[in-house]
């Protein structure tokens, strides 16, 4: 006959203080996403789980923890079609029904997501990453479900490409070429500034599942900063992802609000409560500190700033 073991972690804590989140992260599985008329989206995705544990408990129980994540998984896999958000939900949810100690689940996910696409200049096939952001939090009061993504491109700083045009300027009128000549060059010919690789993050999180499309938010960050890039890139592509940063110098603050913009114009019937989140970092090129700027913020103050209806 075997012997029961205890129940180490019901027991009680030495020191009886509760904690907010306790669980595992770093958590790798296979995940595939189905879509109704294509091939599916398979992502290598590491999620965090975590749920919180009352003063009077010595710890949670770890074990049941995964045996939740993988049973939700491989459902993941083997259902018809599913969003990135909702396993997160249903895997909240399910915690939250196993842990009767709990009040409040959550899970984070993050995914490197493929997306096919051509060259700007000379229409080649390539592949740009994205990361893709998926959490979750489960109370007895319902579900919240974010959704977003984290990808990389160029910004230039407008700062550093006006003291070029005015050197340029100062140049030209020492070469004696007139001011409306000047004035056309300067408009077809955006002067150098210093450049920087960026970082947007936007996500939309909502109670239940939020109505925005991966990829569409995935464009919105993209087309938030001065340009795109490219993993391949001839000299002509070259060029015009030079010449469009060029053309469309941001500061760090711009790049956020263009998303902002972005966004109200592609969902404005989003709920009024949904919570939005916009990050920029720039690693800046010529200083050794980098540029950062951020808001988190309900749609419909958003909506009503980006409008000017303040």
């Amino acid at each position: 006959m075997s012997q029961q073991l205890p129940d180490v972690q019901a027991a009680s804590p030495d020191v009886n203080v509760g904690l907010n989140r306790v669980g595992v992260t770093g958590v790798e599985k296979l995940v595939k996403l189905h879509r109704p008329d294509d091939r599916p989206i398979v992502l290598m995705a590491e999620f965090e789980v975590f749920v919180d544990l009352p003063s009077w408990r010595k710890g949670a129980d770890m074990s049941r923890n995964m045996e939740v994540v993988d049973e939700m998984l491989e459902e993941a896999v083997s259902e018809p079609a599913i969003r990135v958000e909702d396993v997160c939900g249903d895997v909240a949810e399910r915690l939250l029904e196993k842990h009767d100690y709990t009040s409040r689940a959550e899970v984070r996910m993050e995914a490197e997501y493929v997306i096919r696409e051509e060259t700007p200049a000379t229409g080649r096939p390539t592949q740009a990453t994205a990361d893709l952001i998926a959490s979750a939090t489960a109370t007895d009061d319902g579900t919240r479900e974010e959704v977003g993504c984290h990808v990389v491109g160029m910004t230039v700083c407008p700062c550093s490409q006006g003291m070029s045009e005015s050197r340029a300027r100062d140049v030209l009128e020492g070469l004696d070429v007139d001011r409306d000549t000047i004035d056309r060059f300067l408009e077809e010919v955006p002067q150098p500034g210093h450049s920087q690789r960026g970082h947007a993050t936007l996500s939309v999180e909502t109670s239940g599942e939020p109505s925005v499309d991966i990829n569409e938010l995935i464009r919105i960050a993209r087309d938030s900063m001065s340009a795109r890039i490219y993993n391949l890139a001839k000299r002509p592509d070259e060029d015009h992802m030079t010449f469009e940063s060029h053309g469309d110098a941001k500061f760090v603050e711009d790049c956020v609000r263009a998303m902002a913009e972005g966004l109200v114009a592609a969902y404005p019937d989003l709920p009024d409560e949904a919570v939005v989140r916009m990050e920029q970092s720039n690693d800046e090129s010529i200083h050794q500190h980098n540029a950062h700027a951020e808001r988190v913020a309900e749609f419909a103050q958003l909506e009503r700033e980006v409008n000017d209806e303040a």
